[in-house]
Parts: structure tokens; sequence; C-alpha cells
């Protein structure tokens, strides 16, 4: 008997009795029916617990969907153990806990059924029959062909993700080639792209800005680019692959993240001596290790500090000795990623202005900062992503500082910024605009 309570409980939802399983079985009709009809697999109807979720995508509430799958898996296993479990105590507060999740899935599912209503174009007068017997909607929805949706969820993805570049950038023997096709994660049954179309090349010696509002996948580019997240891409880095040559790569570059890892307790000294240690040839002699530590101190300033412990550093110290670390592999590429977080304007314009002395020595230096206005003069290139109609980080600008002040027509790099942020962002919502405009500059 228990096992026919927990499969009544899995795969029939808890129904019970002719007029229960049959209504169910319309209401996985006409809901297959429904997703079909929006382009999604009929099948995920039957799935415990994902019928709402895959309706919400179908009605442009994806957010209210991933409640409602959340809040019916939370409810499914509080019914199991009530199954499981015949304490009367536990099983009051159970039973209470299951309908209170019962009524709060009921309201993120009566959104996604409002959703339905507008996306099939229909009176509001059907929400009630929504709510009193969604089953017959759903039949008469999914069966009857003059109900169609007003969009298809992969019409819509298709639309938004419409601007490619058909661009292809050659690798090059020197400098920094990067052909990025996706990069993409899977969340809720459902790929998600964070990345996409993004093609480019640095030249040595480069000093590049990354730029973009919150959320355009800056740091997911950088992490793209180094190899630490790899995603469907070429990326070379002076004719050598990141990505397949990962482990010979790992030590032409040197990234540098907003954390701070470094032991407090060490002296500088004793910290690059560790990062030479992890960082250079093993074939090198300690005396040539110790040296290149010395060279690398006198470059950034920390000589005069070499016996002090990190956690007695100033901001500005810091900041300088965790490039230090990276750098005394004497890497090709540069990746920091806001190295002046913390940093009042006058330490972060030197460190900055010490970057531009490490790409003037033929190295790409590639930075993420929140003060981009105050430093622009040090930059040669800058890298604009924006979020498109899809939310995926997308390529809308690439080139010369002079020529993206021409092409967002804005002077300043927090305007450029705000013309591609999103409108309840606060920003100007052009960010399509002007992903199709460099889109057909690079094809052309």
């Amino acid at each position: 008997m228990i096992f026919w309570n927990i499969f009544s409980t899995v795969f029939l939802e808890g129904q019970s009795g002719v007029y229960g399983i049959v209504t169910l079985l319309i209401m996985w009709a006409g809901a297959w029916r429904l997703l079909e009809k929006s382009g999604i697999p009929g099948w995920w109807a039957i799935v415990p617990c994902a019928r709402g979720l895959m309706l919400g995508r179908c009605a442009g509430r994806e957010s209210e969907g991933r409640a409602a799958w959340g809040i019916s898996l939370v409810g499914l296993v509080l019914d199991l153990i009530m199954l499981w479990f015949k304490n009367e105590t536990l099983y009051l507060f159970l039973e209470v806990m299951s309908v209170a999740a019962s009524i709060v899935y009921m309201v993120f599912i009566l959104r996604i059924y409002s959703g339905l209503t507008e996306v099939y174009g229909a009176r509001r007068a059907w929400m009630i029959l929504w709510v009193l017997a969604d089953w017959l909607v759903a039949a008469v929805w999914g069966f009857l062909p003059k109900y169609k949706p007003e969009w298809r969820v992969e019409d819509f993805r298709r639309a938004t993700l419409s601007a490619v570049s058909g661009t292809y950038v050659e690798g090059m023997k020197d400098g920094l080639t990067v052909n990025l096709q996706e990069r993409s994660v899977t969340e809720f049954f459902q790929k998600k792209c964070l990345l996409r179309d993004i093609h480019l090349y640095v030249q040595p010696g480069h000093m590049v800005l990354l730029l973009g509002g919150s959320g355009a996948g800056k740091t997911t580019f950088l992490n793209a680019v180094n190899g630490y997240e790899k995603a469907r891409a070429e990326v070379t880095l002076n004719g050598g692959n990141m990505y397949t040559d990962y482990k010979k790569m790992l030590y032409e570059v040197g990234f540098v993240p907003q954390q701070e890892l470094m032991r407090g307790k060490d002296t500088v000294y004793r910290t690059l001596l560790d990062a030479a240690l992890l960082r250079l040839p093993a074939s090198l002699t300690a005396a040539d290790r110790k040296q290149r530590v010395e060279e690398v101190m006198a470059v950034f300033g920390l000589t005069p500090v070499k016996h002090n412990l990190v956690e007695k550093l100033s901001g500005g110290q810091k900041k300088r000795l965790s490039i230090a670390m990276e750098f005394v592999s004497n890497p090709s590429l540069f990746i920091l990623d806001e190295p002046d977080s913390g940093l009042d304007g006058v330490m972060a314009r030197e460190l900055m202005t010490q970057l531009r002395q490490i790409a003037d020595q033929g190295k790409i230096v590639i930075v993420i900062t929140h003060i981009p206005d105050r430093v622009i003069d040090l930059f040669d290139d800058v890298i604009v992503l924006a979020k498109d109609a899809d939310r995926t980080g997308r390529l809308a600008f690439y080139g010369p500082v002079s020529q993206a002040r021409e092409f967002f027509g804005k002077e300043r790099m927090e305007e450029i910024v705000l013309s591609i942020n999103r409108r309840e962002e606060g920003g100007e919502g052009r960010a399509d605009e002007f992903i199709g405009r460099f889109a057909e500059v690079q094809h052309g």
C-alpha cells in the first residue's frame, strides 16, 4: 500500500478516484499540446513538478515558473515524508507546511496563467476558468487550432539573437586572438547563454579597457579567455592555443582577480618566492628564482617592504604585490579584474600607470576598472560588452578609445555604459542597437 501511495503522490500528483485521475490525464494531454504549440517538448507536461516551470516559459514568466517548480518540489518532498512518518505532532506540522506551500504555489501558478492569457490574446475572463478548472482550459487551448500563442519560445530566442557578426578572426603568431562562439550553462533544464559571438584581436603592447554594465559578462569573458572556464571558442596567444595547450599556456597568462589570495602572516619576499616556485620552470635554480623575485620587487616598488608581513601592507601595496605574484613568470598577457578596487584616486592612477608601463614592454594588458574615465588616457583600446534582449553578453564594440567615443556618440566611458544599460537599470536601453551596428561593421 505504501508503494502505491508513493506512486500516486509522485506520478499522479496525489489524485484519487475516477474524476481526479481523468482530470489529471486531461490536464497532461492539454498541457502537452500547449507546450508543443510554444516550441517546447510536450513530454515535460508529465514530468513531476516540471509542468509549472515549462508553462512559465511559454507564458514569458520564467521567474514565476522557476518559483512554481521549486515550491512544488518542496511540497512533493513534504508529502513523501508524511507517508513514511506517522508521528502525529510531526504529521500536523508537515501538513501545515504542505498547505502553506500549496497556497504560495497557487500564487505563482496564477501569474503564469495570467501570462498565458496574454500570450494567447484571450480575454481576462478566461482567468476564472483557469482558477476553477485549469485542466479544461489546457485541453481547449491545447487541442483547438484557433487558439495559438503570439510567439513561440524558440522563435523569440531566435529573434533576440539574430544580429550575428559572421566574423572569424584569423589566429596571429603574435598577440591575442579570440573567437568565442558561445559560453553557456544549464539552469533549470534549460541552456542559458552567458556570452555569444565575440571575435577580436589584441596587438602586443596594447592596454585594453573591458567595459560593460553589471551582468554583461565581463568576468565570464576574462575566465573564458584565460581558459579557466572553457567556452565554445578558440583562443590563441602568440600562436599557442589556450584550450588545447592549457598547461603550457597557463604560464603565459597572469590573472589578478578581485580577491587578494595571499597569506597575511607571510612576508612580501616569502610570498613572491612561493609564487616563483609555482610559476617558474622546475629546472630553474634557487639562485635564479631569488634573482627573479628581487627584479620583480624592484619593478613594483616593493623592495623597501620585502620583509614586511602582507597584513601590514597598505591597500596599494597589496594590489601591487598581487600583480607582482603574476608578473614573476613574465607572462605575455595580463588580465586584471578591478585591480583598483578599494584604492583612492591617486593610488589607482599610480597602479594603472604601472600597468601601462608593463604594456609598453610588449605585453597585453586587459583591465576591468570602476573608474575608467580617470585613467582612460592610459588605454589603447576598449572592449564593450552589453546584454542583448535575451540577457546574453555580446560584443557591442571593440577598437581604439577615440573610435569608441565616435561610435557611441559619447565622450565619457561611463556615458557609454549608461547608453547600453537597460532602462530599468537607469540606462538608455540601446544595447541591441549597438550590438547590431557593430555586427554589421565586423561583417562588412
